[in-house]
């Protein structure tokens, strides 16, 4: 049996996980993110509470495969990340340095992309080899699963799906500097957006779902207007992509089943007939879905 790491970085904690080659994590556990001083500390940290729970563990390094880590920026498929704003990293070879630093190979991918194939492998999107995983939360992020294979594109950057335009009127600047994105509209902070033009003030996410699930009526028309954008934003995804399930996750997927219910006849009002065969389902392992994703990278390089 071998084993490995799965390490999720955020910009908050650095999230690290201990598996075996099944994928049955056996340990898990965090430690800050210091971003001081551009995050040059922040691999070296990492590095040394690997190397304190080898020890601590008494761990035969000759069984360890490797290690995989997400990171909250784009990286290409050598392992080059390409500026990482929150962290205060610049472009490096990320897999390299944190290789030499632990004695260990290391794969690396973008965080989403690699949350997503957590989900394809252990969670939500289990048992289908083609996938598209969606994060809504503060933002919309996500991945996409295509053969079992998880898109990186070609400079890292693939299923950047939350910066795709679903409305070329809108007046409002979107994070990344365009308008009329698919976050603007479809993320928790899109969804108290479209209540504040309808009214709704000092709400929250939840506090919109809730009084919907009351039978308010403005939060009715809320969701309403919700589920239409998140439907027409995946039905065009999924005219392209044709996956067999699409995987919602982030704070948003707390709704539950009120969210599938809501979204697939908008869904099915957008998306190109002979892609319509898709499963809807939640997200599953919830925070740990980057570490289990990033060991699935380092299983797929390293393993037997």
């Amino acid at each position: 049996m071998k084993y490995g790491f799965g390490i999720d970085l955020g910009g908050t904690t650095v999230k690290i996980a201990y598996f075996d080659e099944t994928g049955e994590m056996l340990q898990k556990w965090e430690i800050p993110t210091v971003t001081t001083d551009g995050g040059k500390h922040i691999l070296p940290h990492i590095a040394a509470s690997i190397r304190d729970f080898i020890r601590a563990y008494q761990i035969n390094e000759t069984m360890i495969l490797g290690m995989g880590i997400g990171v909250p920026g784009p990286v290409d498929g050598k392992g080059v990340v390409n500026k990482c704003v929150n962290l205060g990293w610049g472009v490096f070879n990320i897999a390299e340095e944190l290789s030499a630093l632990t004695g260990f190979p290391v794969k690396a991918g973008n965080d989403a992309n690699v949350a997503a194939l957590g989900e394809y492998w252990k969670g939500g999107g289990r048992g289908y080899d083609n996938m598209v995983f969606a994060t809504l939360g503060t933002g919309v992020g996500g991945g996409i699963v295509i053969d079992g294979k998880l898109l990186h594109g070609a400079h890292g950057s693939g299923a950047e799906i939350g910066h795709m335009v679903l409305n070329r009127n809108e007046t409002a600047v979107c994070g990344c500097g365009k308008r009329g994105c698919v976050e603007q509209y479809c993320s928790a902070t899109g969804i108290v957006r479209l209540a504040g033009l309808k009214g709704m003030k000092d709400v929250t996410c939840k506090d919109i779902f809730d009084a919907a699930k009351a039978g308010d009526k403005v939060a009715l028309e809320v969701m309403d207007e919700y589920y239409e954008y998140l439907g027409e934003f995946l039905g065009s995804l999924c005219s392209v992509i044709n996956p067999e399930a699409v995987v919602l996750g982030g704070g948003v997927s707390k709704a539950g089943e009120m969210l599938l219910t809501g979204v697939e006849p908008y869904f099915h009002k957008y998306v190109f007939h002979a892609a319509s065969n898709v499963k809807f389902a939640l997200a599953s392992l919830g925070n740990d879905a980057g570490a289990y994703g990033a060991f699935k990278l380092a299983l797929d390089e390293f393993g037997a």
